[in-house]
């Protein structure tokens, strides 16, 4: 499969307004494309926009402020984007909440919430925008799954079940769409500075001690810039990665979890007691908020 071309191209990007997705926004607008931007903060997003025209005066800059938990907005705003941009070359799934808790520490409600927004909009979105990008030769589909769509520690069941299922989803497609020309890519970035802390929710059944030791103790992981994050994703888009792994904070658990499959949690105790991060219930590290 050929190089992607980024100059010319319609890109889609959810979760625009703020970290990796205003990042991401900012990168392809650097690179040719025109962008189809979606958020819930239409506040942030437009500051996001004058950015970008001010920086890049040519592109063309369309907007969507939706609540991606809401499956009737999400579908309204999947139509209305088919209607506008009938070849999307590139759409990016980026947005996506986190949830500090374990299974018994959350109501069904708040665990349905992360599913809704991490999970059921990114099928959502690829399914009614997949013609589109049937429709464009050279067409790529990027969804970011996350750290914990690799490993699945204690008090992250409702976060790192939902990027499971993102990264299940983008393997079954990157295999389904291959025939059609179409590129796949899975990214899973560790500690990425996002606005992810104060956008969490907290289970219902936490204590006010328990999320605050957490917090503090997962900020110190957050070390990577948005910026960096988002040219590791373009590099990757444009030579046709089919998984791109962020930091050393991604890809050490990864292979940990390789070589203990079943048992790797214990060692993630035992490291992030000594400062490496914390099995408590804290926010997940990456995510944007929709």
């Amino acid at each position: 499969m050929r190089r992607f071309e980024f100059a010319g191209a319609t890109a889609v990007v959810t979760g625009a307004a703020s970290g990796i997705g205003a990042a991401l926004a900012h990168g392809l607008a650097a690179r040719g494309s025109d962008l189809v931007l979606l958020d819930r903060d239409a506040e942030r997003l437009d500051a996001v926009v004058a950015a970008i025209h001010a920086a890049h005066p040519d592109r063309q800059v369309h907007t969507f402020r939706v609540d991606l938990a809401d499956a009737v907005a999400t579908a309204r705003v999947a139509v209305e984007i088919g209607q506008r941009h009938p070849r999307v070359r590139l759409l990016v799934n980026n947005a996506g909440v986190g949830l500090g808790g374990r299974f018994d520490q959350v109501t069904f409600d708040e665990f349905s919430w992360v599913i809704d927004i991490n999970f059921r909009a990114v099928a959502q979105l690829t399914h009614a925008l997949l013609p589109a990008l049937k429709a464009e030769p050279g067409a790529h589909l990027v969804n970011i799954s996350s750290l914990f769509g690799l490993i699945a520690p204690a008090g992250q069941t409702a976060y790192a079940a939902s990027k499971f299922a993102v990264r299940g989803l983008t393997e079954a497609l990157r295999h389904e769409l291959v025939d059609d020309g179409i590129g796949v890519t899975s990214v899973h970035p560790g500690g990425i500075r996002t606005r992810i802390t104060e956008n969490a929710r907290v289970g219902s059944g936490v204590s006010i001690e328990e999320y605050t030791a957490g917090r503090a103790q997962f900020e110190k992981l957050l070390t990577i810039a948005p910026e960096r994050a988002a040219e590791v994703i373009l590099r990757g888009v444009e030579r046709r990665r089919g998984r791109v792994l962020i930091g050393w904070s991604a890809k050490l658990p990864d292979l940990l979890a390789r070589i203990m499959p079943a048992s790797y949690n214990r060692l993630l105790v035992v490291g992030l007691n000594r400062g490496v991060a914390r099995p408590v219930p804290a926010p997940p590290p990456v995510a944007d908020r929709t």
